[in-house]
């Protein structure tokens, strides 16, 4: 249930865009203590008296702070309090700020609290008040809200209409000292994020029996409909045969479904400038081959494919908010089965690049379709940069958990910015080497190199991909196994299930070094 977003000018309300699960309406309004109502108010580290709080506690002859101390309430970030029927108000909830400056981060946290919250609510209007007068607070504020109202319910039944109020229904409106003066910066620059995060979580979170490398292109198709300087290049098998993609081929060729190389690009910056290039595994369904899974949580295997949304949905964000730079988003869509005609582990293949690989596991796929994604990237269109995207390997999540993606690059510079841009947008990276080892690892008595076997998986991983890539062209990859999904409750602008980690943290990253 996503939400549908408008900005309150005066008396009328204008709706700025719709999407597709729509309910509950953002708006914006200038600073102000309702008299009743429901509302969200934000609270810093210890509860000083200040802003929203000691207008509130005001008018509730103290009441306010009788409660926060009743229930030890402090303040902490990610902390909140819930106070229905309180002091004249329908719901008052409070939301904790921590002590730390305040952020975009720290406002899009917020937002996500209270959005998750009026998801929820049952109440007509919710509405947030930020005293503060920071820039662009209302802007991430909604985007946060934007962000953790998302819910997927495409395949719920519908309860008949009682006529009833619904949950998420209604409007949530944010306070702030800018007002509805906050509507455009939103929607010119933030809005096109959120709803490019709605998208790709809305893909990876499809069954597979819907989305397969032929559909997952239409989507993408329909998801940039309309959107200017943006163009499609499609392979089929046919043109990954004349390519020589033995790669991407090997992979699909067990599933009836066959595979595609999908590229976006959006020319938004001069003319004939290189291109950013993001790369993504675009498994959409993984049931690891010959080399078969076992069938504990074989069902998540649909979210293989999270790599190739995030590398469309970021360039999504870039095309919908205008970003005068150029982008390609690259998916390698393949479908992994075990079939009579699937590959086997022990065949070698011959890729693009003319370089071979021994199979050492099937399921070590998504290195396979990466190799030929990367290495066509690289020779068709020049990017002076690449980042690459899989949900690789469970070394990586055995390493850093679900708090960090792991961050594998030759380039120190690249890294550094990237470890930057995962702060500031809240989808963080941790960097993991690439030891010169890993090269002997990998060594193969019949081919070029084997696929996998001994060794750190992750580094391993990493470091195969980046064989069929020019060392003097900056790479990055990030192995977002541990991030990509979360099974139980998630954060704030993230809640449970598909989370799209990575077009956050590379949309903020080509804000801060190529606009």
């Amino acid at each position: 249930m996503n939400l549908k977003l408008s900005v309150l000018a005066c008396a009328a309300l204008s709706v700025l865009a719709a999407e597709a699960h729509a309910a509950r309406t953002i708006a914006f309004a200038p600073y102000a203590l309702p008299d009743s109502g429901t509302v969200a108010i934000v609270v810093r580290d210890g509860v000083p008296d200040e802003g929203a709080f000691a207008q509130l506690d005001d008018a509730s002859n103290g009441a306010l702070r009788r409660a926060v101390d009743a229930a030890d309430f402090k303040g902490k970030a990610e902390s909140k309090l819930d106070l229905p029927g309180f002091a004249g108000y329908d719901r008052v909830l409070l939301v904790g700020a921590g002590d730390k400056p305040v952020t975009p981060r720290l406002l899009q946290d917020v937002g996500g609290t209270v959005g998750a919250f009026a998801g929820g609510s049952r109440a007509p209007r919710v509405e947030l008040l930020w005293s503060g007068n920071e820039p662009d607070a209302a802007a991430h504020l909604a985007t946060g809200a934007q962000l953790g109202a998302y819910t997927f319910d495409t395949y719920k039944s519908r309860d008949e209409d009682d006529g009833a109020p619904k949950a998420g229904e209604g409007e949530l409106v944010i306070r702030t000292a800018a007002g509805e003066a906050a509507s455009d910066r939103f929607q010119r620059d933030w809005q096109p994020l959120a709803t490019a995060v709605h998208a790709a979580r809305d893909l990876v979170t499809e069954p597979a029996n819907t989305i397969y490398p032929e559909t997952f292109v239409e989507r993408i198709r329909e998801a940039f409909d309309g959107l200017p300087n943006v163009s499609f290049e499609v392979l089929d098998v046919a043109d990954m045969k004349r390519l020589g993609m033995g790669g991407l081929l090997a992979v699909g060729q067990g599933s009836q479904r066959p595979p595609r190389l999908l590229v976006v690009r959006y020319n938004g910056g001069a003319a004939g400038e290189a291109p950013v290039a993001f790369v993504g595994k675009g498994i959409t369904f993984d049931t690891g081959g010959i080399s078969i899974k076992p069938s504990s949580n074989l069902w998540r295997m649909k979210y293989d494919m999270t790599g190739a949304a995030v590398a469309t949905g970021t360039v999504l964000a870039l095309a919908g908010r205008r970003a005068p730079v150029n982008a390609v988003g690259v998916a390698a869509l393949a479908e992994n089965m075990p079939s009579g005609t699937a590959g086997r582990p022990g065949d070698v293949i011959t890729t693009m690049s003319g370089k071979t690989f021994e199979v050492m596991s099937t399921d070590a796929e998504g290195r396979m379709v990466l190799s030929d994604a990367v290495y066509y990237t690289q020779q068709q269109y020049k990017p002076k940069v690449m980042v690459d995207i899989a949900t690789l390997t469970g070394a990586v999540v055995s390493a850093l958990g679900d708090e960090y993606a792991g961050l594998f690059s030759r380039h120190d510079d690249l890294a550094e910015q990237l470890i930057a841009a995962g702060e500031a947008s809240g989808e963080e990276v941790w960097r993991l080497p690439l030891h010169p080892s890993y090269a002997k690892d990998l060594e193969s008595p019949i081919a070029d190199l084997r696929n996998g076997g001994g060794g750190p998986g992750a580094g391993v991983g990493a470091h195969f991909i980046g064989e069929w890539v020019d060392e003097a062209l900056p790479l990055a990859h990030l192995d977002i196994a541990g991030m990509a999904w979360r099974e139980s409750a998630g954060t704030a602008t993230s809640p449970k299930g598909a989370t799209a980690f990575g077009v956050r943290l590379l949309d903020r990253y080509v804000r801060d070094q190529h606009e």
